[in-house]
């Protein structure tokens, strides 16, 4: 695993919700190829993955599902199947950063994002990806999560 991507920055969308990413975020994504996956974390939050990386933890996860249904583990749990089906159609999608770390937020998630074309997002590294915040979601999310902070660190190191 490369080094953490960290840093945070402010950045606004254009009117074509095109955004550019600071070049200390965009280029740890950058290392094993353009593509990149963008995916829904939480409203008002997007994540940036490499490709090369997401792909596989996703793979590994649906033909683990795919083997217990086919062996009918899952038969009683056909409602946290859809479910999952649901959530996997519309979660990630795969985009291209164009020059100078520039990305294009799809539609489906602008709205998710919560931000209009000319509004602000906060850009922030999360160790492994990049995430996309509305900046109303990032602020309370960073007050919430604070004070458990050297907690975390602690727990991580230990």
């Amino acid at each position: 695993m490369a080094n953490f991507i960290l840093g945070e920055s402010i950045r606004r969308l254009d009117e074509r919700y095109r955004l550019s990413l600071p070049t200390d975020l965009a280029e740890p994504l950058e290392t094993e190829g353009a593509e990149c996956v963008l995916a829904k974390e939480r409203p008002g939050c997007l994540s940036l993955w490499n490709a090369v990386r997401w792909k596989p933890r996703l793979e590994d996860g649906v033909r683990l599902v795919e083997a217990k249904i086919q062996a009918g583990r899952l038969a009683g749990d056909l409602e946290d199947v859809q479910r999952l089906g649901r959530l996997l159609s519309t979660r990630h999608r795969p985009v291209q950063l164009a020059g100078r770390g520039r990305l294009v937020v799809p539609e489906g998630f602008r709205e998710f994002l919560g931000v209009e074309p000319g509004g602000t997002v906060m850009v922030v590294g999360a160790a492994v990806c990049v995430e996309i915040w509305h900046p109303e979601t990032w602020s309370k999310y960073v007050g919430d999560q604070m004070p458990a902070f050297r907690k975390l660190l602690e727990e991580l190191a230990s």
